[in-house]
């Protein structure tokens, strides 16, 4: 039985936009859990890797504080709380090391579609709710903009409506909750997505091992999610337009068929969704007996 002290431990979403995506990553990784009963706690069967379950906004703290060596959580989220550990004096006791891929959002402006917008200079004296006060500020700060920040939690959407506010600084996905709001979207101030950040307490060397090993595998999860591993026959007169047409991939497998000088298998690994108008466009090119299969993993 490994010690605590040798398991791994990351903080993850407990409920939210992130929490589906991250627990699927990692399960992608081949990490198997077992959820505990209070269901705030997930241990790892086959490795030493542990994951709790929290509040996002708990998440950079207690990797800083080196409760927990990782966290999955959005870029907003961490640089918020780093933007407030500045403010305080304090150096952030966590770095980012990976970017996931999932979970994309902004960070924008939003204001009433009634209302006509001339860019920031419209928020001189006004009052903007958010829930992402330093973010906010530091925006105002370094395009001298004095305003008044009001911290809203929750629906700051409808801040506006209640007299509270004249524009808001949100988290802005499709675009869709601003526009049921009568809000628009004005400037973005941060471009977000899942991000995995560590401790920047040092680790054992066998635990900074595993955590390099966990983050090579979700470099071969992201690089398989739309790959697909396409063989195909060709005249060898083809090769070079048969090249062209597939898709991100890297230099082909060309191997001869026997009995058939003139003609080659090909196989490669595309790294870009293969459409049907690909595999169209490549026997218009010559190939036959084409063959996409799915990737399941891949180790670069």
């Amino acid at each position: 039985m490994e010690s605590s002290q040798q398991r791994i431990k990351i903080a993850v979403q407990k409920t939210g936009r992130l929490t589906e995506h991250s627990q699927d990553m990692l399960e992608r990784c081949g990490l198997k859990l077992t959820r505990s009963k209070d269901r705030l706690f997930c241990y790892g069967e086959n490795m030493p890797i542990d994951l709790l379950l929290v509040r996002d906004d708990d998440i950079p703290g207690l990797v800083s504080e080196d409760v927990c060596d990782l966290g999955i959580v959005g870029l907003n989220v961490v640089e918020e709380k780093r933007l407030e550990l500045e403010a305080a004096g304090q150096n952030a006791m966590f770095k980012q090391v990976f970017a996931l891929d999932f979970g994309h959002c902004r960070l924008a402006l939003a204001g009433p579609a009634d209302a006509e917008y001339g860019g920031i200079s419209s928020l001189e004296n006004k009052r903007i709710a958010t829930s992402y006060v330093h973010l906010l500020n530091n925006f105002l700060n370094s395009n001298s903009i004095r305003a008044e920040t009001v911290y809203f939690s929750g629906a700051v959407e409808i801040a506006p409506k209640l007299g509270k506010a004249d524009y808001i600084c949100d988290l802005v996905s499709t675009g869709s909750t601003l526009e049921a709001n009568g809000m628009q979207q004005h400037d973005v101030l941060l471009e977000s997505e899942a991000v995995v950040i560590q401790t920047r307490a040092p680790l054992s060397d066998e635990k900074q091992a595993l955590v390099s090993r966990l983050l090579q595998r979700l470099d071969g999860v992201l690089q398989v999610r739309e790959s697909k591993y396409i063989m195909l026959h060709a005249p060898r007169s083809a090769l070079p337009r048969i090249r062209d047409l597939l898709p991100g991939s890297e230099a082909p497998t060309v191997v001869p068929l026997e009995g058939t000088p003139e003609k080659v298998a090909i196989h490669a690994v595309c790294r870009e969704n293969v459409f049907w108008e690909t595999l169209e466009n490549l026997k218009a090119a010559g190939a036959s007996s084409l063959l996409v299969l799915p990737v399941e993993k891949m180790l670069a």
